[in-house]
């Protein structure tokens, strides 16, 4: 990560290097009129060293330039872009070290076409203002690619969870309540546990927990969350005891994050919680089971996530990586849209996606498909609460999906619940697993004639589909990609 005293050695290099390539002369050139060896003049150039004041009088005049230039922090208007990046809070906070690399090494890259290289950093800071990008954003899109990788899968962390269950001498095959979890919390490892209300503390009504360190392990629980997210909340604080990992956010359910650390922990809390909630070996048999049926039935996966005691986004997450470690079937998309009742809109705030990117994916400022399984299901879970008919437990759909003009076709189970301890807002959480010959062998519930089948496409302004009932967009990009397709054809046979 880069500090103060780094900030000052990396603008120093960055100029160093500017000013000898303006003269025209090698590194080795400078050091013999400095009187410099030239090892440690590349040391100055990466930004690792920064010389003594008389070192710096030689600099000036091996440069042909004064030493107050020289010193200045200031940079030409073409690195200009390169010395913001420096200066910056997204240098400082990328995970250079977990990629391998340092501040020094990312900056020589690219200061090798310092011009054309400002121009693409001033154009990537302005297309990430435009669209409101921040730093979280890049962190947690590095995490989604890290778990994409791992097929979503990681064996170490499974080793984690299956041995401190195994302490505990926990049947595997039997669900742990949340009252378990937080009498150990409290018995082994001295914790507090006390809930609060929105009315309590109106700023965090939405907050899932916050975890006071200082205060002998104190943990604050939002009273609104239902018993599956609470046994969440307690088993991922275990996940942070068991991994012995000190560096993580205090408060959930906020997108902001101090580091990278404070991410990728959190995630890897959250994943023990998980492989301790839902055993594998005692998931993978259940799920054998579900997908030998010659028909398909969402009260069997309804009752495989109570089963477990778990959220609907818990078990989604659960089941893609083991779909794909243990059932071959790593072909996969997951999705999370969020919906305020009585609002037209629909915003994908999570999506991970294994082996390629598949066909919907997040798309800004357009209109998703309305014939995807994954709103359709809000639909529905909005209609029983308007007519009184919910009975609380989450919604659950499958669908076959098909493509428009495209030979994608999914198999898509979707989810719907409320966005608890967010009031007013229904969410769907979505996995679907591309048809293909692997899926064919694994799902006999896939010819089911009672499943349901839909032409579907990404947005309503990339679709061609005609005479669409649920088009909310005109087909504005479609027709001008078809335009742009007829002129090139045109211009093949002129």
């Amino acid at each position: 990560m880069v500090y103060n005293s780094e900030t000052t050695r990396l603008i120093f290099g960055l100029k160093l290097r500017q000013l000898r390539l303006d003269l025209g002369i090698s590194s080795l050139e400078v050091s013999k009129r400095a009187g410099l060896s030239p090892s440690y003049m590349t040391e100055l150039e990466k930004g690792k060293k920064y010389p003594k004041v008389e070192k710096m009088f030689d600099l000036a005049r091996a440069l042909e330039t004064d030493y107050e230039t020289l010193v200045s922090p200031r940079l030409s208007k073409k690195l200009e872009p390169l010395a913001n990046l420096i200066h910056s809070r997204v240098l400082n906070e990328l995970p250079l070290d977990w990629l391998g690399l340092d501040a020094s090494d990312l900056l020589a890259l690219l200061a090798e076409a310092p011009a054309k290289v400002s121009a693409f950093i001033s154009t990537l800071i302005e297309i990430s203002r435009s669209y409101g990008m921040r730093v979280e954003s890049f962190l947690f899109s590095v995490l989604r690619t890290y778990q994409e990788m791992q097929d979503n899968y990681f064996p170490e962390l499974e080793e984690a969870a299956e041995q401190f269950r195994a302490t505990l001498d926990w049947p595997v095959n039997e669900p742990l309540h949340h009252d378990q979890l937080g009498q150990l919390l409290t018995a082994r490892f001295a914790y507090q546990l006390e809930n609060f209300t929105g009315d309590q503390y109106p700023a965090l009504a939405t907050v899932r927990s916050v975890f006071l360190p200082q205060q002998q392990n104190r943990l604050l629980i939002n009273a609104a969350l239902t018993h599956p997210q609470r046994a969440f909340t307690l088993a991922r604080e275990l996940g942070y005891r068991v991994l012995n990992l000190t560096e993580r956010p205090l408060i959930s359910s906020v997108r902001e994050a101090e580091s990278f650390g404070h991410v990728l922990n959190n995630f890897r809390a959250s994943y023990v919680a998980g492989a301790m909630l839902m055993p594998r070996q005692p998931m993978v048999d259940d799920l054998r089971e579900l997908f030998e049926a010659e028909t398909y039935n969402p009260d069997r996966w309804l009752a495989l996530i109570q089963r477990y005691a778990v959220t609907p986004e818990m078990f989604m997450h659960r089941l893609m990586g083991l779909l794909a470690t243990q059932f071959g079937l790593n072909d996969s998309f997951f999705l999370r849209l969020n919906h305020r009742t009585g609002d037209e809109d629909y915003l994908l705030t999570k999506e991970m996606h294994l082996a390629r990117l598949h066909s919907p994916h997040t798309t800004i400022g357009e209109h998703y498909c309305r014939r995807w399984v994954s709103i359709g299901v809000i639909h529905e879970l909005d209609r029983q609460q308007h007519a009184g008919e919910w009975n609380g437990h989450p919604v659950i759909r499958a669908q076959i999906s098909d493509y428009f003009e495209s030979p994608d076709t999914y198999l898509v189970l979707a989810i719907a619940q409320t966005s608890s301890p967010e009031t007013g807002v229904n969410s769907s959480v979505s996995l679907g697993i591309a048809v293909n010959d692997r899926l064919r062998q694994v799902v006999r519930f896939l010819n089911d004639p009672n499943l349901t089948h839909r032409l579907v496409n990404q947005t309503c302004e990339r679709c061609g589909v005609a005479d669409c009932l649920e088009r909310v967009a005109r087909p504005t990009i479609y027709q001008r990609e078809k335009q742009t397709e007829e002129i090139r054809h045109l211009y093949g046979e002129l």
